[in-house]
């Protein structure tokens, strides 16, 4: 959940500042959106600077709470502070190099994932953008059998999508979309090429679109002919995983367990070792943030009004592969 206060930040690192640089976490923090800016972080305060240029134009649209100030400010601030944390994996080598010269009397703490964390709990307006953004997506989806025709190929299908979502009102889309006809199903991240639908190929898409900053991101399957029994068989398994494995989805889920009960799913099936990638992901902001549904990587406790992920897939190269992904708000 958003902080409200500076407290909230400094506490848990120890420290007496936060510079926050990275333009996502700026936008998250002051309410607004900037080509370049940084959020200072104080005991008792929140300031945004910004290029003068934008300076009042920005005043009117930070955040209550939010002080705006020039950037040329930045350093006489900054002469207050002795320690100061910083998103290391977001700043440059030659960033820190110029501030050490500018800021020489700070030193500066390299942390990670302190803003980020703040924005896995989604307030009411970012749930609300959300669902927004999710049916916008579902839209999309719901209009992609009627153009699976002859001469469509992945690459005017992937732009029409581009398209549909100007249309519906969204920013655009959250990511390049995954297109795939045929045997290019078996990819899981394939890219739209010339391909052209024939009547019995398989269609996966990927697709989500980003409305007012926010991302959705679903995956569909759709058939141009009866379904093999293999078809048939691994479809409806993954329906049933994403079935079971939603019913677990609340505050406190570990996501390795969730993870875990997927797989056991499809081993049973003997699909286990066709799944190759995370069962899914968070999201908001970025169209992957937060937690990441896989035993492995860290162990994490969902929390309440996080945002996640379900993408159960099976891949066979050269063959086929079916992914369904839907996103869960976790309540």
């Amino acid at each position: 959940m958003r902080p409200s206060t500076s407290k909230q930040i400094l506490t848990p690192l120890g420290l007496s500042a936060f510079l926050c640089t990275d333009l996502t976490n700026v936008r998250y923090l002051a309410g607004v959106i900037v080509s370049s800016g940084a959020v200072l972080v104080t005991r008792t305060r929140m300031i945004l600077f910004v290029d003068g240029r934008y300076r009042f134009e920005v005043e009117h649209l930070a955040r209550r709470g939010i002080a705006v100030r020039d950037v040329s400010d930045l350093p006489r601030m900054m002469k207050t502070e002795e320690t100061c944390g910083f998103e290391a994996r977001s700043v440059t080598v030659e960033e820190k190099t110029s501030w050490k010269k500018l800021f020489s009397q700070t030193k500066f703490i390299p942390t990670g994932g302190v803003i980020e964390e703040f924005r896995r709990s989604k307030d009411a307006d970012e749930l609300r953008l959300m669902q927004r953004a999710h049916r916008m997506t579902k839209e999309i989806l719901r209009r992609v059998p009627a153009v699976l025709r002859k001469g469509m190929t992945e690459e005017k299908l992937a732009r029409q999508f581009g398209i549909w979502a100007l249309e519906l009102g969204a920013d655009g889309l959250s990511f390049p979309p995954i297109v795939a006809f045929g045997t290019n199903t078996g990819v899981p991240h394939h890219v739209a090429g010339s391909r052209s639908l024939k009547k019995g190929h398989l269609v996966q898409v990927d697709v989500g679109v980003k409305y007012r900053g926010y991302c959705s991101d679903l995956s569909r399957v759709f058939f141009t002919a009866p379904p093999t029994p293999q078809q048939k068989r691994v479809y409806e398994t993954l329906l049933r995983v994403h079935r079971e494995v939603r019913g677990d989805v609340k505050p406190g889920a570990s996501t390795h367990a969730l993870d875990r009960k997927a797989r056991a799913i499809l081993a049973k099936e003997g699909m286990e070792e066709a799944f190759g990638h995370a069962l899914g992901h968070g999201l908001g902001l970025d169209i992957h943030e937060g937690v990441v549904l896989s035993q492995k990587r860290k162990e994490m406790k969902l929390l309440k009004n996080e945002v996640v992920t379900l993408e159960p897939g099976v891949y066979f190269p050269g063959k086929f592969g079916m992914r369904i992904e839907d996103q869960v708000f976790v309540a």
